[in-house]
């Protein structure tokens, strides 16, 4: 209780520090203009997620896209190496400039966490090593990525090791991040190296809120305990998600869902719960039903179901959806906390089951695909970054005009 009650009394005072900024006014407490949504012609009988136009476009590589909890737009743009925010509505609002940045999150503190890479010299040879980049937005004269600086790097492998080895080092990964309510955070990592000091290189990493390492995660199974289990962890998720007053967040629960881009795993996707007790931490994998065809078409843990599954994401909004990208299908897969394909029948349907409203397709097209690397969802609205297209396309569930 002494924690959530510290995490409440900062995020309390963070709020009224961040209204108090020239250029804060309205990012919390007001409800979010929506007067800039075309609203689609739909059938009322019809359940399917429909493009919101206009379209994000002018970007090189769009390869992340995350809502904050700051309730602004940030995209990742791999072509220029730079994170663009935007407001809600879609109009740019500044950029701020990364090296070989691939992915972001934003803490509840509204700092920001950028996966990318350091060039430096070791033992006088010049090496790119995979780099955190924490990212302070609160400037004297105001918030934003105008006033943004670099005020920590965690640097592949000095986080948790002093001798550096040039052969492998240099091939490890940091692919995703996810925040906890606490501001912890996971960092999924790959490489080459099976037996490193602290597990394999493809691990999922915890962190803690001041950027210190703690461990590498160990999965519990009926079979005994795993330091290697995860293969090629890609995409990662918690629960904790924006609106921050809306969501769930003060809940003390770590539980993650991870992506895999390993060709020879069936479950690309895993969904882990995380339990505390007297007995220390246990992360295990949470069995999800499969097949039964009578609750819905497809399951999140069908064997083989996905090609490469780049992103996941979860809903902060009570809906508790799981939406995942796949760059190999072009497609957009949306999947309930049970592991069901699709949402619930609305009231008075004659459906009995999950109505499916994932969708793609190679192509240009509204509701198509080319390479998408990411996805992000708030206040109903769903982002998906195109990035073989060069755009962020924005989506939103029929059901949710009425």
């Amino acid at each position: 209780m002494h924690k959530n009650n510290r995490l409440m009394k900062g995020i309390s005072l963070l709020i009224v520090a961040l209204l108090m900024l020239p250029g804060c006014e309205g990012f919390f407490g007001k409800k979010t203009d929506a007067s800039f949504i075309d609203e689609p012609q739909f059938d009322n009988k019809q359940v399917a997620f429909v493009p919101v136009q206009p379209v994000l476009d002018g970007f090189v590589e769009p390869v992340d896209v995350v809502a904050g909890y700051d309730e602004l737009l940030y995209v990742v743009d791999g072509g220029t190496e730079e994170i663009i925010s935007h407001d809600l509505a879609g109009n740019e609002i500044a950029r701020f400039t990364v090296p070989g940045i691939k992915a972001m999150a934003q803490d509840r503190s509204l700092d920001l966490l950028a996966l990318g890479t350091l060039d430096t010299v070791i033992n006088n040879s010049s090496v790119k090593l995979a780099c955190i980049y924490r990212i302070d937005q609160k400037g004297a004269l105001g918030y934003g990525l105008k006033f943004a600086k670099i005020v920590r790097k965690v640097i592949q492998p000095f986080y948790y090791k002093a001798n550096f080895d040039k052969s492998k080092d240099p091939l490890v990964n940091f692919n995703g991040i996810a925040i906890m309510y606490d501001n912890w955070y996971y960092v999924t990592r790959s490489g080459p190296n099976k037996s490193a000091l602290y597990g394999p290189d493809d691990a999922v990493l915890l962190f803690n809120a001041e950027d210190k390492f703690l461990t590498t995660i160990t999965i519990q199974t009926s079979s005994g305990f795993f330091t290697d289990y995860f293969k090629s962890p890609f995409g990662i998720t918690g629960l904790a998600q924006p609106p921050q007053w809306v969501s769930d967040p003060f809940r003390e629960d770590r539980d993650f869902i991870f992506t895999s881009t390993s060709a020879t795993t069936a479950l690309k996707v895993q969904y882990i719960d995380v339990m505390d007790s007297d007995n220390g931490i246990s992360y295990t994998v949470r069995d999800l039903a499969v097949g039964d065809s009578s609750q819905a078409a497809g399951f999140l843990y069908k064997p083989y179901r996905f090609g490469s599954a780049l992103d996941i994401t979860y809903s902060g909004d009570g809906r508790n959806y799981i939406f995942i990208v796949d760059a190999e299908k072009d497609s957009l897969y949306h999947f309930t906390s049970d592991g069901k394909e699709g949402v619930q029948p609305p009231a008075g349907s004659n459906e009995t089951k999950n109505i499916k409203v994932s969708f793609g397709g190679t192509g240009d097209g509204l509701t198509q695909f080319n390479q998408p690397r990411a996805v992000t969802y708030l206040r109903r609205i769903l982002y998906v970054a195109d990035a073989g297209n060069g755009r962020v396309l924005r989506f939103q569930l029929t059901t949710d005009f009425q």
